[in-house]
């Protein structure tokens, strides 16, 4: 019998190029992959679909259906932390669809087959990350294919990825996982941006394609971490400035709180909140990483918030898969 293991990590999701209809291209994902905290999930040849979680069920039932195969059963080993603006939905999805090819002796042809899966339908960063690692920009969408309606299950194509830049060895991203509501997703999330798209000033469009082009890209392309922190804890404000009413402000709470507090700390820069958070995010440097960690805590205990913090690198390759058996 053969076992395939595929583990890949979470992503931060920075924000999108353009919400604005009055623009040519719609989205525009920004994010890095990170090393830690991975999703890992084996999968065996099965006559059905079995599996110990209900969501990774659901997924394996998919990717039976899309691979055309006889069944699977799949083990979830590691877990991400569910709608908490990690992506653990696509990553989860991704790593079953793996899995399960890779059990059967098939490619995956992850790009081609994540919509099937229900992945990548606005952004394309988390199956970018997945692909390759590193920092991710996407291509977004034609905005003349919006509608109000989402599209049928599947019937979109991931968008390409524009530009990928691997993040120096040195740099650390702190995760602050607050105890905290989780974020949107589901059909909860697809009402939520309707309405943010319907609204967006095509005004904050403009400017954060300035600070995409004239400061992030090349900050990432040079490794320099000052101005890469800035041009990302500017795109995550812009960002909020589209999502305030939805949210409850430019960061939703209790984010916004952590993210203030976190910006006073000498040793972070690019403070910011992931997707729809609670995920609260910084870059540091390895020398550093102690100093930005502490300050981590001390801010959720300042706050009298639980959570968990994380000190990562980011993620150097896309998912790793192992064979075991025949």
């Amino acid at each position: 019998m053969t076992t395939a293991t595929v583990t890949a990590g979470a992503r931060l999701h920075v924000g999108f190029q353009n919400l604005s209809l009055a623009r040519r291209r719609l989205y525009g994902g920004i994010g890095v992959g990170l090393e830690e905290p991975r999703v890992t999930v084996a999968a065996e040849p099965a006559s059905g679909v079995e599996s110990d979680d209900p969501l990774a069920s659901e997924y394996a039932a998919r990717a039976v259906d899309v691979l055309d195969v006889s069944g699977v059963a799949v083990t979830l080993e590691e877990r991400l932390p569910r709608h908490v603006g990690l992506g653990s939905g696509t990553q989860l999805a991704l790593s079953v669809l793996a899995a399960t090819a890779r059990a059967h002796g098939l490619e995956p042809e992850i790009r081609e087959r994540a919509p099937a899966m229900g992945r990548g339908g606005r952004s394309g960063v988390g199956v970018g990350t997945f692909e390759g690692g590193g920092f991710v920009v996407d291509a977004g969408h034609p905005t003349n294919r919006f509608t109000t309606e989402p599209p049928a299950e599947g019937d979109w194509t991931v968008p390409p990825v524009v530009a990928r830049h691997e993040i120096p060895d040195e740099w650390r991203f702190l995760v602050v996982v607050p105890e905290a509501e989780p974020g949107r997703s589901g059909d909860d999330e697809d009402a939520s941006m309707r309405s943010v798209v319907e609204r967006a000033d095509p005004a904050v469009a403009d400017e954060i394609a300035g600070v995409v082009t004239r400061k992030l890209l090349p900050a990432a392309a040079e490794g320099r971490l000052e101005p890469f922190g800035e041009a990302i804890a500017e795109i995550g404000r812009k960002n909020g400035a589209w999502y305030a009413d939805a949210q409850g402000g430019v960061f939703r709470p209790p984010a916004g709180t952590l993210v203030e507090t976190l910006e006073e700390c000498p040793v972070c820069t690019g403070v910011g909140q992931s997707s729809w958070g609670p995920v609260v995010y910084g870059v540091t440097d390895r020398t550093h990483a102690d100093e930005a960690e502490s300050a981590a805590r001390d801010a959720l205990d300042d706050h009298g918030l639980d959570g968990r913090v994380i000190l990562t690198e980011a993620a150097s390759s896309g998912a790793r898969v192992r064979i075991d058996g025949d």
